[in-house]
């Protein structure tokens, strides 16, 4: 290898996940409008992002960074009343309800693809998820098709996609996937 070519290579980023700290909110948010204004991820622009990234019902979050940057997101919540893949797949397996966690708020910032960010999140959600001894579901807007492919080729198992009601005027399809195993 010429000496180009290692100074190039020793340039590649490498992606770097971590817990999210409450300090980390405002770079989450910003990436999170990077996302929406390209994807139009989340469907409905929350009024408070920072409270839309920490619901409620969350046990986790983390960010990936890239460059010193936060880059990504996701989070491990408890399911909730009404939360479709959780229902699904508890009522498949004949267990209840609350063995279930549900993985979600997963965003890569555009310029940050490729770098397999949502994987390395994805696998981080997992591996909380069984530490807790819970199984991972989430669901996704069916339209939706490059985050429905990276749950496949990971090898996420497709329960139903079904339609939710998100407001009395706004009906959404929704794809409900399940970790294997």
């Amino acid at each position: 290898m010429n000496p180009e070519s290692a100074t190039a290579s020793a340039r590649v980023p490498v992606p770097h996940v971590r817990r999210r700290g409450p300090l980390d909110l405002d770079e989450c948010v910003h990436a999170l409008a990077e996302v929406h204004e390209r994807d139009a991820y989340p469907v409905n622009w929350p009024d408070s992002p920072g409270d839309w990234l920490t619901q409620p019902s969350l046990l986790v979050a983390w960010v990936a960074e890239l460059d010193g940057r936060i880059v990504g997101h996701v989070s491990l919540s408890r399911s909730e009343a009404g939360d479709a893949a959780p229902a699904l797949w508890s009522s498949r397996k004949g267990v209840d309800i609350e063995v279930t966690a549900v993985v979600s708020r997963l965003f890569v910032a555009p310029a940050a693809r490729g770098h397999g960010i949502g994987a390395l999140l994805m696998a981080e959600a997992v591996r909380e998820a069984h530490a807790r001894d819970l199984h991972p579901v989430l669901d996704v807007v069916a339209s939706d098709t490059s985050a429905a492919a990276l749950y496949e080729r990971l090898g996420w198992e497709l329960l139903a996609t079904v339609e939710q009601w998100w407001s009395p005027d706004q009906k959404v399809a929704v794809r409900c996937y399940a970790a294997a195993g």
